[in-house]
């Protein structure tokens, strides 16, 4: 049993030294945000808020980074997300974005894959009850025309 506890304080000091040591590789989100080049024209101020809330931080380019943006492997999860949302859809250039993305953000708000499950474990604001749902859905409507 003695070998078994010096094995395993081997194995949490090298999981450490790993742990450390990708801290230091470059490589990882740039985290500043891009300038606003146009935005929605919003209908409803309860829906524009509900939007900032659940969807902002990967779909525009006004991105909370919090503290755990900064730290190995967390830091390169979030940056590939926000790379990604802003590449499907980014409410800070909507103007490039608006033409065509009206049926499927609106899906994917109804069928409750926006905001997805691990940005909510994070942001309980992020956590869409049916009506808030259909508050942003009614105000796609609007704004994607």
């Amino acid at each position: 049993m003695r070998r078994y506890g010096k094995y395993l304080i081997y194995a949490a000091l090298v999981a450490l030294v790993l742990f450390v040591g990708i801290q230091f590789l470059p490589w990882g989100p740039d985290r500043n945000n891009p300038e606003v080049t146009s935005t929605p024209q919003w209908t409803d101020p309860a829906a524009q808020e509900l939007v900032e809330s659940a969807c902002y931080d990967c779909h525009s380019n006004e991105t909370n980074w919090p503290w755990y943006s900064r730290i190995a492997p967390t830091s390169w999860l979030l940056g590939r997300d926000v790379t990604e949302g802003r590449t499907h859809l980014n409410f800070s250039e909507f103007d490039r974005f608006k033409d065509g993305m009206k049926e499927e953000t609106i899906e994917s708000v109804q069928e409750g894959e926006m905001p997805p499950f691990t940005y909510k474990t994070m942001h309980i604001s992020a956590w869409l009850d049916d009506q808030e749902k259909q508050i942003m859905v009614d105000e796609f409507e609007r704004i994607f025309e």
